[in-house]
């Protein structure tokens, strides 16, 4: 093992510490049983976006300074992107600083129809930590239905509103969120016809870009464990295809082993133990798995044709893959040990790069028809398949670890233009670009940090 340069060191110091935020509920900001009626009901299929009030945050003078107002901006952020709920407009407020110690006045949010209010305070401690609380309130019901209080390093602020976020978004829907995330991707700079990609990682919402590779060789395809803070790439770093353990806690990355037949990275096991890979022999491919501490490989299938793109289900009973067995790229299961595969994608068009939701009730796929790439799911059975979005090049989907979000990257035609990086949401109405310094591909979301 080796560690990587000095750039990426810092960044997983920083993650390192940022993995110590403290988070525990306030004596008295207690949930009351009173106040469940306030949930946001995300099963239906047309969802109305719920109206919260959320003023910024208070500072350590008891007034708003820049910390307190970035944190409530990231904060409003989140949840606006999740198309889940609605801001409502700051200039609207009557109480523009509200005190998280003292009972809101609720006629002032209600006149507003505010179905959720959230105040809170981010204050500097005198050890030069920063402590960040917040209190959630139903309006409507007038009761306090959250409420925390977490101590981190100033560095880690942005964090700490993505933590924030998910306990609103929790309290809200009944669900976990999944702001406080990271997604690794390949990042491009340079003409078309010769790209310099490097590996890198950031927020979920595009922030706090950071490099793991110099740029000096070839990477493709980063796969996030599920289990934890652990990417598989590929490298051509020896001029020849190499699989990369990489652990972002750590900086310390190892080969997983020499692949030449490889053309993805492999995915993880639900336990992040093994692998499930593609290798080419002869003319074909089949799907293996490896164990990551023995490095014993499994052969899965056996067939005369190209099986490829292995994606475990979440509790590692299931494989999906694509394959030309039939004639045309098409995605079929298999049992998470082998043994006879199922057809279950049926319409026009050839299936590639599926990806099993986190939630197992879903399969996300890349489909080709009609000159146009779309980015779709379907039931695990092949049944209610629904297009999402579609565009001259969209491929590589990847979950958010609540299964309600992907994320893809889309490529314009024409030009020297290059890929970007694009969320959307199981509605299919959602859709939004996420921004990168640079062209950016293959995506891939981490688990939830802990």
């Amino acid at each position: 093992m080796r560690h990587l340069n000095r750039a990426t060191s810092h960044w997983v110091s920083m993650l390192r510490n940022a993995t110590l935020v403290l988070a525990f509920v306030l004596a008295g900001f207690v949930p009351t049983s009173a106040s469940a009626q306030l949930q946001l009901d995300i099963t239906r299929g047309n969802i109305q976006a719920l109206p919260i009030a959320i003023p910024s945050f208070i500072g350590s003078t008891g007034q708003v300074d820049q910390l307190s107002q970035d944190v409530t901006q990231v904060i409003i952020n989140d949840l606006e992107r999740s198309a889940l709920f609605r801001a409502i407009d700051p200039a609207t407020y009557i109480d523009q600083n509200a005190n998280p110690d003292a009972m809101p006045r609720f006629p002032d949010w209600r006149v507003l129809s505010a179905q959720a209010l959230a105040v809170g305070r981010i204050v500097q401690e005198a050890d030069g930590r920063i402590r960040a609380e917040f209190r959630l309130w139903d309006v409507f019901g007038g009761k306090q239905i959250a409420g925390q209080r977490f101590f981190t390093q100033p560095d880690n602020w942005r964090r700490v509103a993505h933590i924030i976020a998910d306990a609103i978004y929790e309290r809200l829907t009944g669900e976990k969120g999944y702001f406080d995330t990271r997604v690794v991707f390949v990042d491009e700079t340079g003409p078309k016809d010769n790209r310099t990609k490097r590996l890198a990682i950031m927020d979920q919402d595009g922030a706090s870009v950071q490099y793991l590779t110099s740029g000096g060789d070839l990477v493709l395809t980063p796969r996030f464990s599920p289990s934890r803070q652990e990417i598989t790439y590929m490298s051509y770093a020896t001029g020849k295809p190499q699989v990369f353990l990489l652990n972002i806690d750590t900086g310390q990355r190892e080969v997983v082993g020499n692949f030449p037949g490889m053309t993805f990275a492999p995915r993880f096991s639900p336990d992040g133990q093994r692998v499930v890979m593609s290798l080419q022999q002869d003319g074909n491919a089949n799907i293996y798995t490896m164990d990551l501490r023995s490095k014993r490989t499994t052969r899965l299938t056996n067939s005369a044709s190209i099986d490829t793109s292995p994606s475990f289900s979440p509790d590692g009973s299931r494989i999906v893959f694509e394959s030309d067995r039939g004639g045309s790229q098409q995605l079929y299961v298999m049992g998470g040990n082998g043994g006879e595969a199922t057809r279950i994608s049926f319409g026009e068009g050839s299936y590639s790069t599926p990806v099993w939701s986190p939630r197992g009730d879903l399969i996300a796929f890349t489909k080709r028809s009609q000159g146009q790439f779309l980015i779709g799911v379907m039931s695990t059975d092949g049944s209610g398949e629904r297009t999402l979005t579609s565009g001259f090049h969209n491929e590589g989907p990847t979950w958010a670890p609540n299964g309600r979000v992907l994320m893809f990257f889309r490529e314009p035609q024409g030009g020297n233009s290059g890929p970007q990086l694009w969320s959307i949401d199981l509605t299919g109405y959602n859709e939004r670009q996420v921004l990168t310094p640079n062209f950016a591909s293959d995506p891939a979301w981490s688990p939830l940090l802990n």
